[in-house]
């Protein structure tokens, strides 16, 4: 029975339809869709205590999503360096381009959750949108979900050449990395060094408790962010 078949024996054709005029396939196995829009608030509790939702498809998706963006970023600039490749990447999968790009989708309007979007967890739409990329693996496999988000994702939603030039907020980033990972993030002024008109702040970035990066700067804002460019750098290559 094919897919488009089954459409007409099936309580889920809306989600069978959305899968189609977002990403432009029909799904295989739409019971690996229904779970990576399920939100934990929405957790179905197993016999075994475990709870069901979309964080182990998040995870899968995450790494699956950064790998083709790793693959065509290293074939679309073979003259860049690691640096520089680093920096793209970082700045398709993070956290709110992927919750802008999930919004954007209508993604954001199939997640199933018990709480108002509102009172969500903020990351929610970027978390989605991986777990749907984990879910299409699973359902297609690697070749076919590579050539989906490239064409469908890559292709029409980012600028690349644009995004070269586009600043990258570091405090964003730490802040985001810390939120998915539930650890506690925290900025300190650690010394002011000299006075009046010479003086600088010297600021930490600490993460539960530890700090990871400090830089300084004539104003407080100016010491976050080049500590935070450095705590983002010290976190993507130390993988905390």
């Amino acid at each position: 029975m094919t897919v488009r078949f089954k459409l007409y024996f099936t309580s889920d054709k809306t989600l069978y339809k959305a899968i189609r005029n977002i990403f432009g396939f029909y799904p295989e196995h739409i019971s690996l869709y229904e779970l990576a829009l399920r939100h934990k608030s929405a957790s179905e509790k197993q016999i075994n205590g475990y709870k069901l939702n979309n964080e182990r498809l998040e995870y899968l998706g995450d790494a699956i999503l950064s790998a083709i963006v790793a693959d065509l970023l290293f074939k679309r600039f073979p003259y860049k360096s690691e640096g520089f490749l680093t920096q793209m990447r970082s700045k398709i999968v993070s956290r709110s381009s992927l919750n802008q790009l999930s919004n954007k989708l209508g993604l954001n309007k199939l997640i199933n959750s018990s709480v108002a979007q509102s009172n969500a967890n903020r990351s929610a739409p970027g978390d989605t949108f991986e777990a749907v990329v984990g879910a299409m693996y699973l359902d297609k496999g690697f070749v076919f979900t590579k050539k989906i988000i490239i064409k469908r994702i890559i292709n029409i939603h980012f600028d690349l050449n644009e995004l070269i030039n586009t600043e990258v907020n570091f405090k964003s980033r730490v802040l985001e990395w810390a939120q998915k990972e539930k650890r506690n993030l925290t900025f300190k002024v650690i010394d002011e060094i000299g006075v009046k008109q010479e003086k600088q702040y010297l600021v930490g970035v600490f993460i539960d408790n530890k700090k990871i990066a400090q830089a300084q700067d004539y104003t407080i804002r100016g010491a976050e962010k080049l500590a935070s460019e450095k705590a983002w750098k010290e976190l993507t290559e130390s993988q905390l």
